[in-house]
């Protein structure tokens, strides 16, 4: 039991950090801005929704692509966590990762499907962050990571919803910070998740 409660605290910290519903929300703003609500809404609950889709697709098949392409876990952890690591460390760098620069977006619903679902809400970093955590684990686990990224998905829809006025009552700088320190957060983990890949490829135990 407390190893389920130790892996859901930390699936739950690491789609929260890659996700990063808060400094999103700029982005969201900026998407929909000159939008009616009801549009907003629309664009929130179908990006919301189709990102929780696909995530949840790797999760469930992640397995059979490893076996399709013939991926070792140490492998897709090195992979991984460098590309995590990078997403990360350009946060840090306050630059937008490359998987995030949008530009030259006409207001309709069709942003909800990309650039918001596809590549900012379920974009290579989440994809890749989701089955690391289902690489090697139960049926139980498996259920628990796709149920928590349902909450988080149900998270990131409702600070969309708020987020004009949470953007007014804290301010840009400190979801900046925010930001920030979700970079160093996401960092740290794929550093660890390389870690995790070396140790497996040389047969390393502590």
């Amino acid at each position: 039991m407390d190893n389920l409660i130790t892996f859901s605290i930390t699936v739950f910290t690491g789609f929260f950090a890659i996700t990063n519903p808060i400094s999103n929300m700029t982005v969201f703003l900026s998407l929909t801005q000159g939008a009616d609500e009801t549009t907003k809404r629309k664009i929130n609950k179908k990006a919301n929704i189709i990102a929780f889709i696909i995530v949840t697709v790797f999760i469930l098949l992640g397995k059979y692509i490893f076996e399709l392409f013939n991926i070792s876990i140490p492998a897709f952890k090195i992979t991984g966590g460098i590309l995590i690591f990078y997403i990360g460390f350009e946060m840090l760098q306050s630059k937008k990762s490359n998987v995030k620069n949008i530009k030259d977006v006409h207001i309709d619903e069709d942003i909800a499907v990309s650039p918001l679902a596809i590549p900012i809400l379920a974009g290579p970093g989440t994809i890749v962050t989701a089955m690391n955590f289902v690489s090697d684990v139960s049926t139980v686990q498996l259920l628990l990571v796709i149920a928590i990224f349902g909450s988080m998905s149900l998270l990131t829809y409702i600070t969309f919803r708020i987020s004009r006025f949470i953007v007014k009552g804290v301010g840009y700088n400190v979801i900046s910070v925010i930001g920030k320190i979700m970079g160093l957060i996401i960092a740290i983990i794929g550093t660890g998740m390389i870690i995790e890949g070396i140790k497996l490829s040389f047969n390393l135990f502590s």
